[in-house]
């Protein structure tokens, strides 16, 4: 049975979210053993707000899948999925670079992309990379699917009942409500269209956690997927 209440409640947490991110990410200052304060402030939302929704429904956060069990099922659908896509993506996004740098299409690729595109080579990883590997997992992935896929998919499941499910996965309105919810908070930082691309993604996510119950798969599947991104980054550097 749709729940009309869980739809609004979905509704203002996005909207009341949507406002406070694009104010906090214009803070660039950081702070000692904190990092990027803007970009903390917006982990610490993203944890906040569903506590907040949950007391107002008179829920627990667990409601919202802040739970690590079913942890086999959840790190064999991550693990799964993510043997699947990895090459995929690997392969698509060095074909990207071949194709959009040498071309006029160079405009397409992130500012100054191009110019570090000389040759492929195993990036070297040290600290600073292990502490990027940290921030991913704690600071961004797990606030971030708290939010968007344990409480916003939550709502939106009990308000847009999904018709059909993919190995235990919703498919459905709200499964695309919630990955587009997720695109949209990637625009206030930088302004570039090209962050809608995490609407893709969110979709997995999303899936991953209507399957599981958890936010455990697509916690580890979003920090897996950044820290992917940084490697390959790393690995075009001259």
């Amino acid at each position: 049975m749709s729940d009309q209440t869980a739809g609004r409640h979905a509704a203002y947490a996005f909207a009341a979210v949507l406002v406070l991110v694009a104010g906090l990410v214009r803070i660039d200052y950081d702070v000692p053993l904190v990092g990027h304060l803007g970009s903390a402030l917006v982990a610490v939302i993203f944890l906040y707000a569903p506590s907040v929704i949950a007391w107002k429904r008179h829920e627990d956060v667990a409601d919202y899948g802040f739970h690590a069990a079913p942890i086999g099922k959840g790190l064999a659908y991550s693990a799964a999925s993510l043997a699947i896509i990895t090459p995929l993506f690997v392969a698509g996004y060095y074909l990207f670079y071949d194709v959009v740098c040498g071309t006029s299409l160079r405009d397409l690729a992130p500012v100054g992309a191009c110019v570090r595109v000389m040759h492929r080579h195993w990036p070297h990883l040290g600290r600073d990379f292990a502490e990027f590997v940290a921030v991913q997992a704690i600071v961004v992935a797990l606030p971030e699917e708290l939010f968007f896929r344990g409480c916003l998919l939550q709502l939106l499941e009990k308000r847009f009942p999904p018709k059909r499910r993919i190995l235990g996965g919703g498919v459905g309105l709200a499964l695309v409500l919630s990955a587009a919810a997720f695109a949209l908070i990637h625009l206030p930082k930088e302004g570039d269209p090209r962050a809608l691309a995490t609407f893709f993604p969110g979709l997995l996510f999303g899936w991953m956690r209507s399957a599981t119950g958890s936010i455990l798969a697509s916690t580890v599947a979003h920090a897996y997927s950044n820290i992917l991104i940084r490697v390959l980054d790393l690995s075009l550097l001259r």
